[in-house]
């Protein structure tokens, strides 16, 4: 809890430099919203590492083959990176390229999940033969 209101306070602080730089110039503006991002990032490296090995955990003791928890971890960072690439675009004005990041993203998505979606057939096929 306080690491997320810590982390939305920095994206406020730098939402609010943004708009003070943006009048002036857009690309700094930009910088800084990226910066800002970057920054986030770092502060929440060491939960980012702890739900790492949660997951880790998780995915050893659930009896679940390890090679399926891959595709779905990937497909997870595929989003979040999705998310805040198409976020920047829109910033920048560029809709047109949030659109590519977001179409680029779910064929992306789609791509690391064909071992998951192979695993599903391979079922079905053996509860049809």
């Amino acid at each position: 809890m306080e690491q997320a209101m810590q982390a939305a306070a920095l994206c406020v602080i730098g939402a609010l430099l943004a708009v003070v730089v943006k009048r002036g110039s857009p690309e700094t503006a930009l910088l800084v919203t990226l910066a800002a991002a970057v920054a986030v990032l770092l502060f929440l490296s060491s939960a980012l590492e702890e739900l790492t090995a949660f997951l880790k955990e998780l995915a050893e003791n659930s009896g679940v083959s390890l090679a399926l928890f891959g595709p779905l971890y990937k497909t997870v960072a595929i989003a979040l990176v999705v998310k805040v690439g198409a976020g920047l675009c829109r910033d920048a004005g560029e809709s047109a390229l949030a659109s590519v990041v977001e179409t680029a993203g779910a064929v992306c998505a789609l791509l690391v999940s064909l071992p998951l979606l192979r695993a599903v057939l391979e079922l079905l096929m053996e509860l049809m033969g």
